[in-house]
Parts: structure tokens; C-alpha cells; sequence
């Protein structure tokens, strides 16, 4: 996986040929990437909506412009597709491209259920293609130097995760706060954890549209004893990405809108053995607060050199069709949890596999 300006592999194999569908708010960011990636080239951007095609092509010259999806799986000369519409479409588009023959890179979520992506994930091994959804914050230094600090021992034993992820919009027409949101912080989670939560609890509210939830409070119990709170939101007077892990040595603050998004404090609490019978002694520790360097790398960018790298050495990307799956099955858990009233459910997944 190579970082921009890093040392890499860029050239060691031919540009993948890919088509961008859907650029009116997320794809256009995809777009600038593969424009700038060594390992992708030349890009086809499909929309049904002329005027964004057009703006989208004024700010990025040498693009093609395709207004119906058919011309892309019909195109041999295109071998990839990035997916950047709602999630309810996310299958049916997906699907066609797998049959067509296509490698498929799907924004998050991969599709609206879990049963959706097992179909898509046999397609995507029956026809011998790449299926990689977009969990960006996989690709994220902060997010890595994190997971290297938890498997390094540097935390000790997680007792908890607390995160924060609200802002002021964007209501989506057709997903809850927990299915737009709620995939960021559960692939993080999973990431970092690497085990599934055995269960899950949450409650909502639906302020602005009806069944449409644009508040939550997500509660996962693992089985390793760690738990995490997961607060999502659209309707926040200002945007919040923080998340807070407490281990049994150090404690981190991780803040994705700070110019320091990693701090490390020392601090914790230590329980001494009784001098006498019935009398334990807390110690309180608090430490050196440590900002360590991060590097400076756009996780979308290295994403993208991901894919490129799978679909031409068929390779498992980081972002692996079995995550995607996952977060999924964790998403309808929360659903069904939701549904009763914020019963406790758990994750409907044999096992654990990224």
C-alpha cells in the first residue's frame, strides 16, 4: 500500500481503467484521487444528471463523461468501478458490474443487508474479481498508529471505548444516522479490536423525519471484556470526531479534526493488595501526555492504491469484502435492537475474519 509521496510499487503494473459512478457528493473525491494515482488511469465518470457530469469535468479535464450505467459494464476497455451512490443501490450496481465482469470498489456500507453481501461477495469469487468496500478510516495513520499501539501491549488490557461522531447533516433519504455514520466508527472498532461484539444494545430517535433515525447511542459488549459506546448524530451544533480508548496502562484521545488527532496519557489507576483484611488502596497515576507523530498521508488516496493493487495482483485488500460483511452484520443488529425498544441482540456471524 503506498502512501502519496511515498516509496512504493507505482509503476510496477499497468493503470487500472476505472469508471466512477456517481459524482454528486462523495465521488468527486474520488475522482481527484484516481486523477492523482500512478496505479489508475484513465477515469470515466457516470452520472444521469448532465450538469454534475459537466461541473465535474471542468474541474478535472481528460475525464470521460458517461450518463448511462450500461455504457460502463458494456465498455471492455473499463475494468473497475467505484460506487459512490445511496446505499440502497449499492447492490443492484454492484452485482451488474461483478457479473459484467467488472472489479468493484463500493462506498461504505457494500449493501442494505447482510444477506445482499454474501451474494455479492460469491459473485465476486465466482467471476474472479476484486470486491472492496470503502472503509476510508482503515487507510487513516492515526487509525494505525492506534491499532499498532493496542497490539503492541502499549494500552494493556481495553476496558472501554467511548466515541463521538455528530455534525449538523447531512440527512440521507434513504438510510439512519446508523447505517451513514455508524460504519465508520464499527469498521475502527473491528479494526482495532479485531473480534465481534457478542452484544449489542441501542436506542434512537427519529427528530426530523419519520422512522428515519438521525440520532443514536450504540452499546457493544465484546468478548474480551472490553465495551464501547458509539454516540451518532446529524442534528450537533458542531462537528465532533473523538474517541476516547481507556486501557489498564495508557489511555489515548483520538480527535480526527485536531492538528495533534493522537494523544497518549499515561494515567491510570492501580489496586494494591490489602495491608489488612477488607482495606485495598487505590493509586491514581497520572503520567507524561505524549503527541506521537503522524504521518501526513490522505487515507482515500492510499485506499485507492489499495484497490488498484488487489485488482491487478489479487491480493486481499486491507478493506476486505469480509469486513465489509461484518460491519453489516453488526449494523442489523443494532436494527433489531432498535425495533425492540433497545433489547440486547447479538451479531449474526460464525466467526470472525478482516
Amino acid at each position: 500500500m503506498s502512501a502519496r509521496g511515498e516509496a512504493g510499487h507505482e509503476d510496477a503494473f499497468e493503470p487500472v481503467r476505472i469508471a466512477v459512478v456517481g459524482v454528486g457528493y462523495w465521488g468527486p473525491n474520488l475522482v481527484r484521487n484516481l486523477q492523482e494515482l500512478p496505479q489508475a488511469g484513465p477515469v470515466t465518470i457516470c452520472d444521469r444528471r448532465s450538469e454534475i457530469l459537466e461541473r465535474v469535468a471542468v474541474r478535472h479535464p481528460g475525464v470521460r463523461t458517461c450518463l448511462e450505467y450500461d455504457e460502463v459494464l458494456a465498455d471492455p476497455a473499463i475494468e473497475a468501478v467505484c460506487i459512490a451512490t445511496p446505499t440502497s443501490s449499492h447492490y443492484a450496481l454492484a452485482a451488474a458490474a461483478l457479473r459484467a465482469g467488472k472489479h468493484v470498489f463500493v462506498e461504505k456500507p457494500l449493501a442494505d443487508s447482510a444477506a445482499r453481501v454474501r451474494e455479492l461477495i460469491e459473485l465476486a469469487a465466482e467471476h474472479g474479481r476484486t470486491l472492496m468496500p470503502g472503509h476510508t478510516f482503515l487507510y487513516s495513520p492515526p487509525v494505525n498508529l492506534i491499532r499498532d499501539l493496542i497490539h503492541a501491549g502499549e494500552l494493556g488490557e481495553i476496558y472501554f471505548v467511548s466515541t463521538s461522531r455528530v455534525n449538523l447533516g447531512l440527512h440521507q433519504p434513504d438510510a439512519s444516522v446508523v447505517w451513514d455514520l455508524g460504519p465508520h466508527d464499527l469498521s475502527i472498532l473491528l479494526y482495532w479490536l479485531e473480534e465481534l461484539p457478542q452484544q449489542v444494545s441501542a436506542i434512537s430517535r427519529s427528530c426530523i423525519y419519520p422512522d428515519t433515525p438521525d440520532v443514536a447511542f450504540l452499546n457493544f459488549i465484546f468478548g474480551s471484556g472490553t465495551i464501547a459506546h458509539v454516540e451518532l448524530s446529524w442534528l450537533a451544533p458542531s462537528k465532533l470526531r473523538r474517541t476516547a480508548i481507556v486501557g489498564s496502562e495508557k489511555m489515548v484521545i483520538y480527535d480526527d479534526t485536531s492538528n495533534e488527532p493522537v494523544r497518549v496519557f499515561d494515567s491510570g489507576v492501580d489496586l494494591s493488595d490489602p495491608q489488612t483484611f477488607g482495606e485495598y488502596q487505590l493509586t491514581y497515576r497520572t503520567g507524561d501526555i505524549v503527541s506521537p507523530r503522524v504521518d501526513v498521508a490522505e487515507p482515500l488516496y492510499r485506499e485507492l492504491a489499495d484497490f488498484c493493487t488487489a485488482v491487478r495482483t489479487g491480493t486481499r485488500p486491507q478493506s476486505s469484502a469480509q469486513l465489509g460483511l461484518q460491519v453489516v452484520e453488526v449494523l442489523e443488529a443494532v436494527d433489531r435492537s432498535l425495533a425492540l425498544g433497545g433489547s440486547v441482540e447479538t451479531v449474526s456471524s460464525s466467526s470472525f475474519r478482516i
